[in-house]
């Protein structure tokens, strides 16, 4: 996720790739798995299969991070996780609103994650003055009037959208025009934003629409191998009969005779 306008961490002005940034977040999330059961180092081949990546990919991420591992003992498990949550900007408090408190909303809010990644949700609003006061998750729900003042009070500079889509360009430009740089983004639209503003995008309809081409390819394997396969029977069957004709049925004193006898 991207972080906010005043503390960016190093990884930009170090030039780590965007697509090694993408994967650091799995690398964390594998590390904090193993500090929780006290495992103190860990190989590269170990964390590149519980992060779902290849090892030599890994090792290629780490080098922009400075780190190698030791031949024979591998990463310690407490150091990479201090290193990664440092580039990540995980190692300070990130305030963030959540905007748009329907059952998507409500969900990200009830989410326990967060505050043990480093993000604190300091607001949810909601422009339906009928949920303005009523508790979600503990906290109670703004009326978008307050907007502005919520994110110059909280010194927020994350916003997370979870509005209808017909809302969600007004709500990106508020939150943009009061200061937010880095936008959470749950609704199915696209946001316009204007440069040094970063957008990330969550569509579960589109990642549905992904795994139901996957679905159709594999039924359509599987569908195209089962006939060759009754293919193969049946050409199998023909020859069985073939050799069940005249010629092969051929009986000599002395038992079987061949359809084609040795010159």
């Amino acid at each position: 996720m991207a972080t906010g306008r005043t503390h960016r961490p190093a990884t930009r002005s170090r030039g780590i790739p965007e697509a090694t940034v993408a994967r650091l977040p799995l690398y964390l999330r594998a590390l904090t798995a193993l500090s929780e059961r006290s495992v103190p180092t860990v190989s590269s081949e170990e964390l590149a299969t519980a992060a779902g990546v290849n090892s030599a990919k890994l090792r290629k991420d780490f080098s922009y991070l400075g780190s190698y591992g030791t031949r024979g003992v591998g990463y310690d498990v407490e150091y990479l996780v201090y290193q990664i949550s440092r580039e990540l900007g995980l190692t300070q408090d990130w305030p963030v609103v959540i905007v748009g408190i329907g059952n998507l909303g409500a969900a990200l809010a009830n989410y326990g994650g967060f505050a043990s990644r480093g993000f604190r949700v300091a607001a949810l609003i909601d422009a339906d003055p009928a949920m303005a006061g009523k508790p979600v998750a503990g906290m109670p729900v703004q009326h978008s009037d307050e907007l502005e003042r919520i994110i110059s009070d909280n010194g927020v500079s994350i916003g997370v959208i979870a509005t209808p889509a017909g809302a969600a360009q007004q709500v990106c430009e508020r939150l943009v025009a009061a200061g937010v740089t880095s936008i959470l983004n749950f609704a199915p639209t696209v946001l316009s934003v204007p440069d040094g503003v970063d957008v990330r995008k969550v569509d579960l309809s589109i990642e549905l629409q992904i795994l139901a081409f996957h679905e159709q390819r594999k039924a359509g394997e599987e569908a195209a191998t089962e006939a060759a396969l009754a293919a193969a029977a049946e050409r199998d069957s023909l020859t069985d009969g073939a050799a069940d004709g005249p010629a092969a049925n051929r009986k000599g004193p002395d038992g079987d005779v061949p359809a084609v006898m040795p010159a």
